[in-house]
C-alpha cells in the first residue's frame, strides 16, 4: 500500500472515531482494550447513513452518550492570518478532553467561540438544549473589594433556592476547595488562590461542560496536584487547554491537537496523552509517506508534460488537469508537513573543566521575618541538573537570587568559580524590552552576528525560533506570551554559560517547544538549576531534586517519584495525627492526672540505653548525609538515589527513637 492509501485509511479511522454519526450508527467492528473510554478506537468498516441533524444521544458499546456541543465548519482569522479553517468537531458528556496545539494555532480562541464569547467567521455552533456551560479564562478577574464569599454567591444569581440553602452550598464548596476565611478580600489573594476562586465560581453553577484555558497557571505544584485530583473525579465533561503533559495524561480521556499540520485542521484521539503521541506519530509518518508518493507521481507527470502530447486529445487534456491537481495536493502536503516543525534550541557551554562551579555552605536566609531555609549545603558541578521544588513563597526564587549574587545570605557562604558565566531565565520576563522590534531583540548589534564562531543572519536565526519574516519589524510587546518566551530563549542560546538558571521557562511554551527544550537541556554539559511546575520536564531532566518547605527545611530527593512518596507519607501522617487528637477520650475528671503504666523490665533496659542508641543513630545519619554530599555521588544518578534512600531511612530511624524516648520518659515520670 503506498503512502497516499495509508493516509486515506488512517484518516478514515480517525474520522470514524471523531464523528458522532460513526459512533452511533456506522461501526461494525472496533478494536479497544479500554471499555471505560466508551469509544471505538479503530473501526474496520463503517457506513454512514445520511442524517439531516446530529442525534442528541447515541449508544455505543452499551453506554448512552449525550452530545453536548458540536461545531460545523467553523473558521476564524485575525487580519490576513487564518487560525483555523472549516473545523468540525463535537463533544459529548462522557469526554474529558485535552486541547493542545502550537502557539498561535487558536486554542484559546476556539474555547472562546465554544463559550459564546467570540463568534466564528464562518460555520455553525450547536448546543444541547438547556446546556449548562462554564468557562474558566486564563486571567482571573474580580470586582475590587469583593470578598471570597461574595464572588461565589454572586455567581448563583440564577439559583432560586432560599438564601440559607445557597449559603450552605457555597460554604461546602469553598471548604472543599480549601478556603478558610470566606470574608477575605479578593484583592489580598495570591495568584494561585485567585485561580481556585475562579474555579469555584464556575463549579457552583454545576456545569455540564466546563471549558478551562490554562487552569494550572499561577498554581504551585501542590495546587496542580489538587486540581488534578478534582478533575479526575469530576462528574461533568470538560475541555481544557494546557501544556502540562502529566496533567493531560492523568485527567483526560481524549486529546485533540489543533494544527494546520492535519488535513482536517486537528487530530483527535480517544485515550490518554501517551496514546495520542502514538497515534500522532503514525499519522505524521503516513502523511510524510504520502508526500513522498505524490512527489514521485508528480515527477513522472512533469516528465510526460515536458515531452509534449502528440495530440491534444480529450484524454491528454484530462491528464494535464490531473497533473495540476496533483501538484496542488503536493504543495498542500508540504505545507502541512512543514507545520510540524518546532523551535531549535541548543544551549552553548564554555567547556570549563572546573569541577566545582558554585558551592553553598551552611547558608540561611529569611525574608519578612520568616525563615526560608538554613544550614543549606550545595555543590553545583558540570553535568549536574538540580530541580527546585516547593510551594509558592517557599524560597525558590530567593535561592536563585542568592546563586546569581543578587542577594546576600544571612548566614553561611557562597563561592563561585573565577569568571563563572551564569545565564538566567527570569520567569517575570523582565529581560524583554517591549519597545524593541523582533529584529533588534534577536540581533541587537546588527542583522549579522557571531554564533559559535560563524556569522548568522537575523532572518535565519528568526526561523530557528519559528518567527516569520514579516514579524521581524513587529514590537516585542505585540507578541504572544509564547513568542516572547522564544525571544528570551534565543538570547540564552546565543550566550555561552557555565551555569544555566531557568525560572519557569515552560510558561507559554507549546508542547513541541517543550520537547525540544528538554532535549537541549539534557545535552547541556554545564550545570543547571531548574524551577518549573512542569512535572514531566522536572522528572526527565533533573539528576537531583531539592525541596524547600518554606519553614527552614530543605530535603534532597533522587527523583520526582521519591518526592511524591515522601509527600504522601507526610500527608497521611498529618491526617492520622489529626484523627488521633480528635479521637482521644475525655477523662471524667479533667483535673486528675492520667494514670501511668509502669515500665516493664525490658522497657526499663531500653530506656537506660536510649541515649546511646540515639547517638549511634545520629552518627549513622551524619555518615549517610556525608556520602550524599560527596561530589562523586552527586554525579552518579544511581549512587545518589541509593544515598538519598539511606538518608531517608536514617532520618526516620532517628525520629522514631526520639518519639519512643519521649514516650518512655513520660510513662516513667
Amino acid at each position: 500500500m503506498d503512502g497516499e492509501n495509508i493516509l486515506q485509511v488512517f484518516t478514515l479511522h480517525l474520522r470514524a472515531t471523531e464523528s458522532p454519526y460513526f459512533r452511533a450508527y456506522g461501526v461494525v467492528t472496533a478494536h479497544t482494550s479500554n471499555p471505560v473510554s466508551h469509544h471505538p478506537r479503530w473501526p474496520l468498516r463503517a457506513t454512514v447513513p445520511k442524517m439531516p441533524h446530529p442525534p442528541s444521544a447515541y449508544a455505543v458499546g452499551g453506554f448512552t452518550m449525550s452530545l453536548l456541543l458540536a461545531c460545523d465548519s467553523i473558521s476564524k482569522s485575525f487580519g490576513p492570518r487564518a487560525l483555523f479553517n472549516n473545523i468540525s468537531i463535537s463533544f459529548d458528556d462522557q469526554e474529558k478532553t485535552g486541547l493542545i496545539g502550537p502557539n498561535g494555532s487558536g486554542k484559546s480562541t476556539l474555547l472562546k467561540i465554544l463559550a459564546g464569547i467570540e463568534k466564528a467567521d464562518t460555520g455553525n455552533l450547536t448546543t444541547r438544549r438547556k446546556l449548562r456551560l462554564g468557562y474558566l479564562p486564563q486571567a482571573d478577574v474580580f470586582e475590587p473589594g469583593q470578598s471570597v464569599l461574595d464572588v461565589v454567591l454572586h455567581a448563583m444569581s440564577d439559583d432560586h433556592s432560599d438564601e440559607h440553602e445557597r449559603l450552605t452550598k457555597v460554604q461546602i464548596l469553598l471548604d472543599k476547595i480549601g478556603f478558610t476565611q470566606l470574608d477575605q478580600s479578593v484583592d489580598d489573594l495570591s495568584g494561585g488562590w485567585r485561580k481556585r476562586l475562579s474555579l469555584a465560581r464556575e463549579l457552583i453553577q454545576s456545569p455540564d461542560l466546563l471549558l478551562l484555558d490554562e487552569p494550572t497557571n499561577h498554581l504551585d505544584l501542590d495546587g496542580i496536584l489538587w486540581l488534578e485530583k478534582l478533575l479526575s473525579s469530576a462528574s461533568f465533561s470538560f475541555v481544557l487547554c494546557t501544556h502540562d503533559r502529566y496533567f493531560l495524561e492523568n485527567v483526560t480521556n481524549r486529546v485533540v491537537e489543533l494544527s494546520q499540520a492535519y488535513s482536517d485542521g486537528y487530530l483527535s484521539v480517544i485515550g490518554t496523552y501517551s496514546s495520542f503521541l502514538e497515534r500522532r506519530e503514525e499519522y505524521l509518518a503516513a502523511q510524510s509517506a504520502q508526500q513522498t508518493a505524490v512527489a514521485s507521481r508528480v515527477r513522472r507527470e512533469i516528465t510526460w508534460l515536458q515531452r509534449g502530447a502528440k495530440a491534444r486529445t480529450t484524454k491528454a487534456k484530462g491528464r494535464i488537469q490531473q497533473a495540476g491537481e496533483m501538484m496542488e495536493d503536493l504543495a498542500a502536503l508540504k505545507a502541512r508537513n512543514a507545520q510540524s516543525q518546532s523551535v531549535e534550541i541548543d544551549f552553548s557551554a564554555t567547556q570549563r573543566q572546573t569541577r566545582k562551579l558554585l558551592t553553598v555552605k551552611d547558608v540561611a536566609k529569611s525574608l519578612g521575618g520568616k525563615l526560608l531555609f538554613s544550614h543549606l549545603n550545595l555543590v553545583l558541578s558540570p553535568g549536574m541538573k538540580l530541580g527546585l521544588l516547593g510551594r509558592n513563597g517557599s524560597g525558590k526564587s530567593t535561592l536563585i537570587r542568592l546563586l546569581t549574587g543578587e542577594l546576600a545570605p544571612d548566614a553561611g557562604q557562597i563561592w563561585r568559580a573565577d569568571g563563572l558565566r551564569i545565564v538566567h531565565f527570569d520567569q517575570k520576563r523582565a529581560q524583554v524590552d517591549p519597545n524593541l522590534t523582533v529584529r533588534r531583540a534577536l540581533a541587537p548589534a546588527g542583522d549579522n552576528f557571531a554564533y559559535r564562531g560563524e556569522s548568522i543572519h537575523v532572518s535565519a536565526w528568526a526561523r530557528k525560533f519559528l518567527f516569520r519574516l514579516d514579524q521581524l519589524d513587529m514590537h516585542v510587546g505585540d507578541l504572544s506570551g509564547g513568542e516572547q518566551a522564544r525571544i528570551l530563549l534565543a538570547d540564552l542560546v546565543a550566550r555561552p554559560a557555565d551555569l544555566l538558571i531557568l525560572d519557569e521557562p515552560t510558561n507559554d511554551l507549546d508542547i513541541p517547544s517543550l520537547e525540544v527544550l528538554e532535549e537541549s537541556l539534557q545535552d547541556f554539559p554545564g550545570a543547571l538549576v531548574l524551577v518549573t511546575h512542569d512535572r514531566f520536564m522536572l522528572d526527565r531532566i533533573s539528576t537531583e531534586l531539592l525541596a524547600l518547605d518554606g519553614n527552614g527545611a530543605a530535603r534532597r530527593f533522587a527523583d520526582f517519584a521519591q518526592w511524591e512518596r515522601a509527600r504522601e507519607e507526610q500527608v497521611q501522617a498529618t491526617t492520622e495525627a489529626a484523627r488521633a487528637s480528635t479521637a482521644r477520650p475525655v477523662t471524667k475528671d479533667a483535673s486528675a492526672p492520667p494514670a501511668r503504666k509502669k515500665l516493664s523490665w525490658s522497657e526499663q533496659r531500653e530506656f537506660e540505653k536510649m541515649e546511646e542508641t540515639i547517638l549511634t543513630a545520629e552518627e549513622t545519619l551524619h555518615a549517610a548525609q556525608t556520602i550524599m554530599e560527596d561530589p562523586a555521588v552527586l554525579k552518579d544518578h544511581v549512587k545518589l538515589r541509593e544515598a538519598c534512600s539511606a538518608v531517608d531511612i536514617a532520618q526516620t530511624r532517628v525520629a522514631a527513637l526520639y518519639a519512643r524516648w519521649e514516650e518512655l520518659e513520660e510513662r516513667k515520670g
